[in-house]
């Protein structure tokens, strides 16, 4: 049979008329027919379980590599402003420490109701009462109310304020309140003072 009788066959060929329990006595083109199915069933099962697989670990490692590019970019801009990171935690340390120095600690908490006791006296202010309220604990520091009344002319408690503001140790002023006396022509003032206490420096000791 010639190439050319081969492809005429082809062309007449009808799938519908192919027996499958004859297949040892198919004709020609219908035995080409399935060989080319065959291979195409091949080839698609080899690309669907290898291919793809192959894709799918391409994109897993894709991903990986800009994830590794973004943390080596990082890590270089850490590491090129290492110098700058250093110098301003030296500046925040120095910076801290600073600030725990104006905390008092507990032994020095009695003098410093003395200083606001000279603060309100320097100021004009009579009548001067100061008391301790329970200490309030939090995570890192242990918070000390402080009760404060006096009496006085307006001006003389903005210059107690003022001169507690301005002390050494870190004092905050909370719930001002001030009324007119009914016995004379000062006026009655009450604030709550608080001032703090560093726990890890306690613990410490």
């Amino acid at each position: 049979m010639s190439f050319q009788d081969t492809i005429d066959q082809l062309k007449d060929f009808d799938v519908n008329n192919i027996d499958f329990e004859k297949i040892g006595v198919w004709p020609l083109p219908a035995k080409i027919f399935v060989c080319v199915l065959l291979v195409a069933v091949v080839f698609a099962g080899t690309y669907y379980f290898k291919i793809s697989g192959l894709n799918l670990q391409l994109d897993r490692v894709v991903a990986q590599e800009q994830t590794l590019r973004t943390t080596f970019e990082k890590r270089s801009f850490e590491a090129a402003n290492l110098d700058a990171y250093k110098a301003q935690m030296e500046e925040m340390k120095v910076t801290f420490d600073s600030l725990l120095s104006r905390l008092p600690a507990k032994t020095e908490v009695p003098g410093l109701l003395e200083d606001i006791g000279t603060r309100g006296s320097e100021s004009g202010l009579t009548n001067i009462n100061i008391n301790f309220q329970p200490d309030v604990v939090a995570e890192y520091y242990i918070e000390v109310p402080i009760t404060i009344s006096a009496e006085g002319g307006y001006h003389d408690m903005g210059g107690f304020v003022s001169g507690v503001a301005g002390m050494p140790r870190i004092v905050t002023l909370h719930d001002f309140k001030i009324t007119a006396s009914k016995q004379n022509r000062a006026l009655s003032m009450t604030i709550l003072a608080k001032t703090y206490r560093y726990k890890s420096v306690e613990a410490a000791k």
